[in-house]
């Protein structure tokens, strides 16, 4: 199983010929159910635990590609430069709240998607240098990633390890949220300190042209419309805005109910549809082609995956090797788990890893908030320890492919030149925050 489970990674990070991440998934799962090292009897079992985070996540990337033909992203690209009035500063600032507020309204994966193309288009049209390029870039993709953590619903992983453990959205929130927001903020402070003279003072003084009937700004972006350039349809554009902030608001205000996130998430992707084409006639064919399906069936791989690796011991050996120290210990059970899923993250990817620590944890017989501060810094350690490494989460890899699309050369030795530096202190940070903030809550 350790030579399936090793091969199916290698091949995933490194996809050969730019094959999609799912097709050595689904060979290591297939050989994995083949094998027998996980009962076929299992598969439904499985398929009820992923298929729910999915769909939320596959809901969410519908509504970005509602949005992003109406104007969207095309008008927040435009705002930033003509808002920063100049100043590089305040250009590095905005890009970083717009990486942040991307990934909490959508997913990390596809703020990625959708926030280094408006990046790179702004830099180039701001004429900066490759070494002006790189801290809007790398800023840019870290704070996208690292902004799952505050809310379970950004990232595959989180609800997928929600569902295992059975913390409620709210609850997740409630212990998580503040934590996690400090160690964000500890890191963006710490980029921005360490970019600080990277930063041109001044950058395009005339601002760009923005009203409400035209825009004589474009770039290439993987959820472009041919039909870019046209006027933006406002009354939409507010429409469909309301509708994506009200169903981020019903993923809490309605989940206590008992309502699957899932439900809530299709529903809104449903409204902008629906919406769309009543006032455009615009059908789904753009949602139909665009949309990444094969995300239920690649958190239904790993999920095989991890399964099979539970089956043949190494469940059992953490839950023998850990239980004694995390068990009684708030802090040990913070830092432990969280600097173990940072290591197993950046050894083989986030999602298995963070599969792996919450079966861990779910067996070691933790009562309580030990259970739930356990899961919590599991999270920490797979959203933000995760970000060590580009191999630590897939949307760093998206991040890299991108960049490599455009002709932007980053190496990985770039890359770990600042986060070997950021990431741990953010980490210990974010790590140490979440122990007191859990106990001050339940003591």
């Amino acid at each position: 199983m350790a030579i399936i489970f090793s091969l199916t990674i290698i091949f995933m990070l490194w996809r050969p010929n730019g094959i999609n991440e799912t097709v050595p998934t689904t060979i290591g799962a297939s050989i994995t159910l083949l094998a027998g090292i996980v009962p076929f009897t299992d598969i439904l079992d499985i398929f009820d635990i992923v298929s729910g985070a999915s769909l939320t996540i596959i809901s969410t990337i519908m509504m970005s590609i509602v949005l992003e033909s109406i104007g969207f992203f095309r008008w927040i690209a435009l705002n930033i430069v003509s808002r920063s009035k100049g100043s590089g500063l305040r250009l590095y600032i905005y890009i970083n709240l717009l990486c942040f507020f991307m990934t909490m309204f959508f997913n990390n994966d596809g703020s990625i998607l959708i926030t280094t193309p408006i990046i790179i288009h702004v830099v180039s049209l701001l004429k900066f240098t490759a070494h002006q390029k790189f801290p809007y870039l790398i800023s840019g993709a870290l704070i996208a990633t690292a902004a799952s953590a505050p809310i379970a619903v950004s990232n595959i992983s989180n609800l997928i390890a929600l569902k295992i453990v059975g913390l409620s959205l709210n609850d997740y929130i409630e212990m998580m949220f503040v934590p996690s927001m400090i160690g964000i903020f500890i890191m963006g402070l710490l980029l921005l300190l360490y970019f600080r003279r990277d930063l041109p003072k001044e950058i395009l003084k005339t601002p760009l042209k923005l009203d409400k009937s035209s825009s004589n700004f474009s770039y290439s972006h993987p959820l472009d419309q041919p039909d870019r350039h046209k006027s933006i349809d406002w009354w939409m554009f507010k429409v469909c805005l309301f509708i994506v902030i009200l169903t981020r608001v019903c993923f809490f205000a309605l989940s206590s109910f008992g309502i699957p996130l899932e439900w809530i998430g299709l529903t809104g992707a449903f409204l902008l549809i629906v919406i769309r084409w009543k006032r455009n006639g615009i059908g789904v064919k753009d949602i139909i082609l665009k949309t990444p399906w094969h995300i239920l069936l690649f958190a239904f791989n790993m999920y095989v995956l991890v399964y099979g690796l539970k089956n043949v011991g190494i469940n059992d050996f953490l839950v023998t090797n850990l239980t004694g120290y995390i068990q009684d210990d708030p802090l040990y059970a913070s830092f432990i788990m969280g600097t173990i899923l940072t290591v197993f993250s950046n050894l083989f990817n986030n999602l298995p890893a963070v599969m792996i620590g919450t079966l861990a944890i779910t067996e070691m017989g933790l009562e309580g908030y030990m259970l739930q501060i356990a899961y919590l810094a599991n999270v920490m350690g797979s959203d933000i320890g995760a970000l060590l490494t580009p191999a630590g989460t897939l949307a760093t890899l998206i991040w890299f492919h991108i960049l490599k699309t455009h002709s932007i050369r980053i190496t990985w030795g770039q890359y770990l030149k600042v986060t070997f530096i950021i990431i741990p202190i953010a980490l210990f940070v974010s790590l140490l925050s979440l122990y007191l903030w859990i106990t001050w809550l339940f003591v």
